[in-house]
């Protein structure tokens, strides 16, 4: 599957809909986003069950906005609706094929135990600098 071109119209029906979904931050004027982009366009080839969105942070600035992004690019991952990775910087080959192995191999019910667990600490303790 090719990327696919994310939206404030359409992203959240993206999320929702799918399984895992990549987002890729990125702006025309970003070198490193340039050299990222066929990069993640391979990828997107090669793992066809992912939906591989880019947004573009000019034309989308309130989604970069909600997202907090200050440099792009920027990479999130979201599984079963869930955000499990963002990381500034443009990903080699391999390592973006590694992380993408790694959001496949997650265990969610353990991850969604773990931000249970995290809210309910919330509720209760408020002594933390979270």
């Amino acid at each position: 599957m090719a990327t696919v071109t994310l939206t404030k119209d359409n992203f959240e029906k993206t999320i929702m809909d799918n399984d895992t979904v990549l987002v890729d931050f990125w702006a025309d004027w970003c070198a490193p986003c340039k050299m990222f982009a066929p990069v993640y366009e391979k990828l997107s080839e090669q793992y066809p069950d992912i939906v591989f969105g880019k947004v573009d942070t000019e034309a989308e600035p309130e989604l970069a906005g909600y997202f907090g992004i200050r440099s792009i690019p920027t990479l999130m991952a979201f599984r079963d609706q869930i955000g499990v990775f963002s990381q500034p910087g443009a990903l080699p080959e391999q390592v973006l094929d590694d992380l993408i192995k790694q959001i496949n191999d997650l265990d969610m019910d353990a991850v969604r135990k773990e931000i249970a667990e995290h809210e309910a600490g919330e509720d209760h303790d408020h002594t933390h600098d979270h």
